[in-house]
């Protein structure tokens, strides 16, 4: 499998094309001068060591360069060798709102994008434990099951916007029970759900959700997203309105997610903008006894630019070397 670190750069490769054609048209506004000064094959006659081929050659050759150049810019990765290997820890299921509150911005740049950064820095931090994700708004789903492989946990996580469930709302209490039966069979004991929203939840009983949850001997602990006074939700460039015109303000729910912290036997967390709380409560679900788990993982991505680089290299180098005249072939002076 092919996975590009950077992949921002490969934008660059659409000025490959434009190489040759623009080196056509400097050919063509050539031409056109020359028949100024003369006859054209005249003129030519006058400049027998020209190549007509090679300036081709070299323009080819600069944009073969310039398309490895771009490759290994993007830091092209290979990971496709699966392993079999044996943790210990716990096994995590993050609960991640991406209702359209989530796009308020209380926190830079906004609920949603501060949480997947604070997802992200958790994971590079895990050892041994598993990680789950699931999405929700107005239903929810599993985006990533419970795996160590880490690698693919923040590729999915990248992928998630609020267009990544199609129904909107905040359905906490079908979240917390979907994830409660996304836990694989190897785990009986150290089982603990993380809940990360803003706590306006329209559409379920979540508390009774966390209540039948613990009766599992799960854990769930909740981070409230927000703040008490509330922000607009910018939605295409606008603040979104409700059916009567005002503009919708998204408020923390505290009282709600403490709750179902309180029924889940974990605990509640406000998120700030410097520590955002997942390591806290990391910290907490690690006190839990570790239990054994065997899985199938990608092994560590092999970085493959210098291939793409020292190909880049070798072709400008070509490129200069070649010139535009012609080769004199004379044994003897």
């Amino acid at each position: 499998m092919l996975y590009f670190a950077s992949p921002q750069y490969l934008w660059l490769l659409l000025l490959v094309p434009l190489f040759p054609v623009f080196y056509g048209l400097l050919r063509a506004l050539r031409r056109r001068r020359l028949r100024k000064l003369g006859d054209e094959a005249l003129v030519r006659e006058l400049m027998p060591s020209w190549s007509r081929s090679k300036g081709w050659v070299r323009i080819v050759l600069y944009s073969l360069a310039f398309f490895c150049f771009v490759v290994g810019l993007s830091r092209p990765q290979m990971g496709a060798k699966l392993k079999e290997h044996e943790t210990k820890g716990a096994e995590i299921m993050i609960c991640l709102d991406v209702s359209n509150s989530m796009l308020a911005e209380d926190y830079s740049p906004s609920r949603l994008d501060r949480a997947k950064l604070a997802i992200s820095r958790v994971v590079d931090k895990l050892q041994g434990d598993r990680i789950g994700l699931i999405i929700f708004a107005g239903t929810s789903f599993v985006q990533l099951p419970i795996t160590t492989d880490y690698i693919s946990a923040k590729m999915f996580l990248g992928n998630i916007n609020t267009e990544s469930v199609p129904v909107q709302g905040t359905a906490i209490g079908e979240a917390i029970l979907t994830a409660a039966k996304s836990f694989s069979a190897q785990s009986e004991k150290s089982r603990a759900i993380i809940v990360i929203t803003d706590g306006e939840n329209h559409e379920d009983d979540a508390v009774d959700a966390a209540r039948q949850a613990a009766e599992l001997g799960i854990k769930i602990y909740t981070i409230g997203v927000g703040s008490q006074q509330g922000q607009p939700i910018p939605v295409n460039g606008e603040l979104l309105k409700d059916s009567e015109g005002n503009i919708v303000v998204s408020r923390l729910d505290e009282a709600t997610l403490r709750k179902i912290a309180a029924e889940g036997n974990g605990a509640y967390v406000h998120a700030g903008n410097e520590e955002f709380g997942l390591n806290p409560i990391i910290d907490d679900i690690r006190k839990m006894e570790d239990e054994r788990y065997s899985s199938i993982v990608f092994e560590d991505f092999d970085e493959q630019y210098m291939y793409f680089f020292g190909a880049a290299l070798l072709l400008f180098v070509l490129e200069m070397l070649i010139g535009e005249r012609k080769h004199k072939r004379r044994l003897f002076e």
